[in-house]
């Protein structure tokens, strides 16, 4: 049987070393796409033998370069998508809409046999954000583009690599105390990013047809919930304080002038809304993809990295 050539874009972060580890062991062979060979080859080509993996550099709006890659492809899979906005092109707009839309249509052309697409839970609601409206701007595009197209729309994806709990549990350790937007009433369905991987997995082996997934972990956590859980499992008491929203709006607008924003006005914005099962799709436990890893447990494998004295940090050795 001939192994199935999957196209990756977005290979470098945590879905996508991930991803490219779980295909390449099931004898897929992979192609990623990266804006810089140089910097992030060296961590791409560790995730999978010699053989199974190429790497190829190119503007992923240079259409001309990209296009020739889908001539032996059979799965595309896009990874790529940015939480505020840069310079340089990167804008929520042509990342998460303009982009997506050029694949989708290459996909066509080439009569790819799955395209899968990362996008976001909750966007729906959040008609106030402009992350939430790209989004929803994109996945229109693709199914108008390639209707046979799979998008799935997780919760909050955690693990070793992400910028999400690491963060936090860096700020809770550093910070005397942390403020709670909207009271910390928000509520997450956190999903590993191991199970993430292996819906996609799933999807692509058994070829499941559903055009909008919603991906979520096996529990309801509020944000509240969430910083209590991560300051038990770093050895840190912290006052969680309400913030007023005019307040946090001020914070948002002095956070986002920095090159790597905290926070932004549009990400508060974007906090507003649950990020939960609408029950308006199908989840990955209504395809018999049950998410099977709970989020403390998970981060307790790491979070002693925060942890004063580190991994051996406990009273039990002192003498």
């Amino acid at each position: 049987m001939k192994a199935k050539n999957c196209l990756i874009f977005g290979g470098s972060g945590q879905i996508g070393r991930h991803l490219i580890r779980k295909l390449t062991k099931n004898d897929y062979r992979v192609t990623v796409v990266t804006r810089n060979i140089h910097q992030k080859s060296y961590i791409i080509k560790t995730q999978a033998n010699a053989g199974y993996i190429d790497i190829v550099e190119a503007n992923i709006f240079d259409e001309e370069k990209i296009r020739g890659l889908f001539e032996k492809a059979d799965i595309c899979i896009n990874l790529i998508g940015i939480l505020y906005e840069q310079k340089k092109g990167n804008t929520f707009k042509n990342i998460h809409s303009l982009f997506p839309s050029i694949l989708s249509k290459l996909c066509k052309q080439y009569n790819i046999k799955n395209f899968i697409h990362i996008s976001a839970l909750g966007i729906n609601e959040a008609t106030d954000s402009n992350y939430a409206k790209s989004k929803l701007e994109g996945e229109k595009n693709i199914l108008n583009n390639f209707p046979q197209a799979t998008i799935l729309r997780p919760s909050i994806v955690y693990s070793i690599d992400d910028n999400f709990t690491t963060n936090f549990m860096t700020l809770l350790k550093n910070l005397p105390f942390f403020p709670l937007y909207y009271s910390g009433k928000t509520k997450f369905m956190p999903i590993h990013c191991s199970d993430i991987t292996d819906i996609i997995f799933q999807v692509i082996s058994k070829n499941i047809s559903s055009n909008i997934i919603e991906c979520v972990g096996p529990e309801t956590l509020s944000f509240k919930e969430i910083l209590e859980k991560l300051l038990t499992l770093i050895d840190k008491k912290r006052f969680l304080i309400p913030l007023p929203l005019i307040i946090a709006n001020f914070s948002a607008k002095i956070f986002q002038l920095l090159p790597n924003p905290l926070l932004t006005t549009d990400q508060l914005r974007l906090l507003r809304y649950n990020n939960v099962v609408t029950g308006k799709y199908k989840s990955n436990f209504d395809l018999g993809i049950p998410s099977t890893k709970y989020f403390e447990n998970e981060v307790k494998k790491y979070s002693f990295m925060w942890k004063d004295g580190g991994q051996f940090s406990t009273d039990k050795y002192k003498i």
